[in-house]
């Protein structure tokens, strides 16, 4: 049977939401702009031109900075055997936007190609919280079908830490016995959490948050594609309302991650961080109509992406407020080294990287269980204010410090 006859993934006319999908960018395998990993970029091309490559890699570092992009980047190269023949090492990866594999490749109807993800499950309305057994034993038939003479095919794990127990095991058994010329890319942004028989079986390519003009211009490039419909693909046609003094400005706070950035510019990053700061400042006495109404807004039908913004600006200026209170070091301006001062103690430094831990784990259990966004908002800012009056049960250590 031709590898023809099968469909690996659902193609974009589907319509279906996308876990991996940021909105208002484009997918990263419809980005055609990768900056800041040259040196990655060609030693995976390198690899590739030798005709002995290894099998699986294992493309790890934090979330948002082109690791998905770089996948597919590869995956483009690799099925398609006129961009392979005059691949050059040195340039990279690049390839012909508009030729038809990469075009099936940012479909996702390549018959080389299969993405393992977590997928919308229309029943439920909602995505999975790890990738299922059943996603990974798709590979069975896809690596049973006969590749053309001398093809390669690809398999792209997005995001591998985010494989289920038994789907974990059934991808190992792959791993262990791979077919030839079939190239395995797990993408990782907490590579901890794979089993350490999958991370032996991978070569491991870390990459590195972006520097600050690496990540304005990505950010820009972005924008841009989604405005002029150039490499958006399927992407939302949202307005692109950030210009590079808005992407210059957030900068800082987007700890080198493209995907931050583009939150932040398109998420009302800025107002929400004005708000944090504010709040935080105003501990533990902080206005409570003030708490409430941020709550209200980011429980609104429409702000599901200001809600992910606000989650990831706390955390972020929890950790840099912690490591400021430990070290003297961390904090971006005197708002942040302010609270710094005035919160974190030598005695109360383990309660707040605690509260930072806890804040996490209840943002996963609420994406886990769908829960009201409204309660969990006022919950956190509560923790909060319970934990500057030194409060820690009210702030919910108690349970786990």
């Amino acid at each position: 049977m031709s590898a023809r006859a099968a469909r690996p993934a659902a193609a974009e006319g589907d319509g279906l939401p996308e876990a991996d999908r940021l909105e208002g960018a484009p997918h990263p395998r419809e980005t055609r702009v990768l900056l800041g990993h040259e040196s990655a970029e060609r030693a995976l091309a390198r690899a590739l031109a030798s005709g002995r490559i290894h099998h699986a890699w294992l493309i790890a570092g934090p979330m948002g900075i082109g690791k998905a992009t770089l996948a597919y980047r590869l995956a483009r190269i690799a099925l398609d055997p006129n961009a392979l023949a005059r691949l050059d090492p040195e340039t990279g990866l690049a390839a012909p936007a508009d030729s038809p594999v990469a075009r099936a490749v940012e479909g996702l109807f390549h018959p080389g190609l299969l993405v393992i993800r977590r997928e919308w499950d229309p029943k439920r309305k909602r995505f999975p919280v790890t990738i299922p057994v059943e996603a990974v034993r798709r590979l069975r038939t896809f690596l049973g079908h006969t590749a053309g003479k001398d093809a390669w095919r690809v398999v792209i794990i997005d995001a591998a830490d985010e494989l289920g127990p038994s789907a974990a095991n059934a991808l190992l058994k792959s791993l262990e016995e791979p077919p030839e010329r079939c190239l395995f890319l797990l993408v990782s942004a907490e590579p901890g959490r794979l089993l350490p028989t999958i991370r032996s079986r991978c070569r491991r390519l870390d990459l590195a948050r972006l520097g600050e003009r690496d990540l304005i211009a990505a950010g820009e490039a972005a924008l841009q594609a989604v405005a002029g419909g150039d490499g958006g693909g399927s992407a939302p046609a949202t307005a692109a309302s950030a210009d590079r003094g808005d992407l210059a400005a957030l900068a800082p706070l987007a700890e080198g991650s493209v995907r931050r950035l583009l939150l932040l510019a398109q998420g009302g990053g800025q107002a929400l961080y004005d708000s944090l700061l504010d709040l935080l400042r105003a501990m533990p006495r902080p206005d409570q109509a003030a708490l409430h109404a941020l709550a209200d807004t980011l429980s609104a039908p429409k702000a599901e992406q200001s809600f992910e913004t606000f989650f990831a600006l706390l955390r972020d200026l929890l950790a840099r407020v912690v490591r400021h209170g430990a070290t003297g070091t961390g904090a971006i301006g005197e708002k942040e080294a302010d609270i710094a001062a005035r919160l974190i103690r030598p005695d109360t430094l383990a309660d707040w990287a605690a509260l930072w831990e806890t804040i996490g784990r209840e943002m996963a259990s609420a994406r886990a269980l769908n829960l009201d966004r409204r309660t969990l908002v006022l919950e956190t800012l509560l923790r909060l204010e319970a934990l500057a009056r030194g409060d820690r049960a009210g702030a919910g250590l108690e349970r786990h410090g």
